[in-house]
């Protein structure tokens, strides 16, 4: 194995060629090689302006390559499974978009295929290593804000565009999968622990069918979340934790910026601080930390497991719906 990772991305989404590629050129020890999509000129277009060296017209030329060692997946919602489960029969390890799929079911065929085959695969939450939320999740785990007794998260966008994959039900789209998947990760990350129970109420837009705004209930055997996710408001991100002796925010939670400093603020009984983090690419971070279980035999950031438990929640999120 070459002494960095060699990536190969599935396909030209705005999420791979703006923010992880980007992100992952910063690097250490994994670089992007090549990229496939199924209009070639697209491929082709991707990679001469990211300085990629290799385009394929088809996801399958690429899992044929071998001098690619990994995969990044950021296809829509419902080709994560069945992609990178190719991508795993081909020898290559997988690093796959959130959600993971579309249920747990399909989680859990993941599993079986990473089991069966032997290599690394995780779910891209790249939050898991950002020093903003690995702090984060240090001063609430400390006890230093007492008991966690609540978390609030309020995350949102807006885009009414019908050609969106965001906007089409079978592609896996709408509020919940897209982004309410965040505050249920950080949720179970911080209290530590699986939901007991959940509640959700879901508003749908009458055109695409898809869930515009939704807000969660979860029961922890330690405290409450409570989060609202919407692909039809003003951009907003907040997430908050509330103790018993304090509380913590994350001023921007999801898409910190890889260009300035980020912030979190604390408060225990009277005392306020802000505690500031250098500029860093998550992308970076995560490709890095991925590159690294591979090369060293370790844990990946998020396993297949805890995406497994996410989808668990999002099924019953929908199932109290119905």
């Amino acid at each position: 194995m070459a002494s960095k990772i060699r990536f190969g991305v599935l396909g030209a989404a705005k999420i791979a060629t703006v923010r992880v590629i980007p992100g992952m050129q910063t690097c250490e020890l994994a670089e992007v090689t090549a990229i496939a999509s199924r209009d070639i000129a697209k491929g082709k277009e991707a990679a001469e302006q990211l300085g990629i060296a290799k385009a394929y017209g088809s996801y399958e030329e690429l899992l044929a390559d071998p001098e690619i060692d990994a995969i990044y997946n950021p296809l829509p919602n419902h080709l994560h499974v069945p992609w990178s489960i190719r991508a795993m029969e081909a020898g290559k390890h997988v690093l796959c978009e959130k959600p993971i799929g579309m249920n747990r079911e399909e989680a859990l065929q993941m599993i079986a295929a990473r089991d069966r085959t032997g290599v690394k695969a995780g779910e891209a939450f790249m939050v898991r290593v950002h020093p903003q939320w690995t702090r984060t999740a240090e001063i609430v785990q400390s006890g230093e804000i007492g008991e966690l007794r609540t978390m609030h998260c309020v995350f949102g966008y807006f885009n009414r565009d019908a050609a969106n994959i965001r906007n089409r039900p079978e592609c896996g789209g709408g509020a919940l999968m897209d982004i309410g998947c965040y505050p249920i990760f950080f949720a179970r990350w911080i209290f530590g622990t699986e939901p007991v129970r959940v509640s959700a109420r879901v508003d749908r837009d009458p055109d695409f069918g898809t869930d515009s705004t939704t807000s969660g209930l979860l029961d922890f055997p330690n405290g409450q979340a409570l989060f609202t996710t919407s692909t039809q408001m003003n951009p907003y991100q907040r997430v908050q934790f509330f103790g018993t002796k304090g509380q913590v925010e994350v001023e921007i939670p999801v898409n910190a910026p890889p260009d300035r400093e980020t912030r979190i603020f604390v408060r225990v009984g009277a005392e306020d601080r802000t505690e500031t983090f250098p500029i860093c690419n998550q992308y970076g971070l995560q490709g890095d930390a991925f590159a690294r279980a591979i090369l060293e035999d370790r844990a990946v950031p998020v396993g297949l497991e805890n995406a497994a438990g996410n989808m668990q929640v999002i099924d019953a999120l929908l199932a109290s719906v119905k």
